[in-house]
């Protein structure tokens, strides 16, 4: 997923403006922070705050990391095989007869077939584990992905007993959405959507746990136009309410709303000339403020 880079007068204002832009939560974001602050004189602040974010990627333990364990593992053994093979020559020069001549010097353990057979054993085996690395690393195609989130809706429709079709409109490159359309769907909506933002999230970890990697894009989901609808009347409530503020000059704070939410609201303001947005307040209770610019 692309960086978005944002600034503000803290680290913490700066990374809340990036979840709104995003439309994430935080455990769903990375950070980089690229400038902080300075303190000047009196105890007061010079520049700004500067973070890049994006959509944490979904990925496995560090290809560098499993590396680092099997050279380990490895090491163990060459070790263990080095001390008995140390063992076993300090047990073949012990002098039977007590004397002190000492034995004839060696140059050293001929390598055998059986030894050759061992080593030609391992060899495929650590190609093999490397190979499956790099796969685990790829991303996840969000065809693939797509696809997956489909499955997984159409067997949860199914469970409820409902009668929907499940269809995938593509967005753009790195979005896609997934829509169930069907009559009596309320159950999988719920009060607020909050059912469905569940179901959104399992479709996540299901994505995850079957193609381990990177996701290549996002996944969102839609019941009986639910989401469609509730953006489609958050954007028309917003233009009203900036348009208010517009025209009166006085700021106006809107209720509390999800990442997803306050997106579409910052995206709305974005389009209208004469207000911007800020957001304010700490989650789950973190709303947008309509601001003259």
């Amino acid at each position: 997923m692309e960086w978005v880079e944002i600034t503000g007068s803290t680290i913490e204002e700066a990374k809340e403006a990036a979840l709104d832009q995003l439309g994430v939560d935080t455990d769903e974001a990375e950070f980089e922070i690229l400038e902080e602050p300075r303190q000047g004189l009196f105890g007061r602040t010079r520049g700004e705050a500067r973070v890049r974010a994006r959509i944490r990627p979904t990925r496995p333990r560090p290809k560098n990391e499993r590396r680092d364990r099997r050279r380990k593992g490895s090491s163990r053994s060459s070790s263990s095989s080095s001390d008995s093979g140390s063992a076993a020559a300090d047990a073949d020069d012990t002098d039977d007869t007590g004397g002190s001549e000492p034995p004839p010097q060696r140059t050293g353990r001929r390598r055998t077939s059986t030894d050759d057979k061992a080593a030609a054993t391992k060899e495929p085996a650590v190609s093999e584990q490397s190979e499956q690395s790099e796969q685990s690393d790829r991303d996840v195609d969000l065809t693939a992905h797509t696809a997956i989130v489909s499955e997984f809706v159409t067997g949860l429709v199914e469970a409820f007993g409902a009668e929907a079709a499940v269809s995938i409109e593509e967005i753009d490159e790195e979005n896609a959405e997934v829509r169930v359309e069907g009559d009596d769907l309320g159950l999988l909506v719920g009060p607020k959507g909050a059912t469905l933002s569940a179901v959104q999230e399992l479709s996540r970890t299901v994505v995850h746990r079957r193609v381990p990697g990177t996701a290549a894009g996002r996944v969102r989901l839609d019941v009986a136009g639910y989401r469609q609808r509730r953006r489609e009347a958050l954007e028309r409530f917003t233009t009203s309410v900036a348009e208010e503020v517009r025209s009166s000059g006085v700021q106006k704070a809107l209720e509390p709303m999800n990442p997803a939410d306050r997106k579409v609201v910052h995206d709305t303001v974005n389009t209208i000339d004469g207000v911007a947005t800020v957001s304010e307040g700490e989650e789950p209770r973190r709303r947008v403020v309509i601001v003259p610019s």
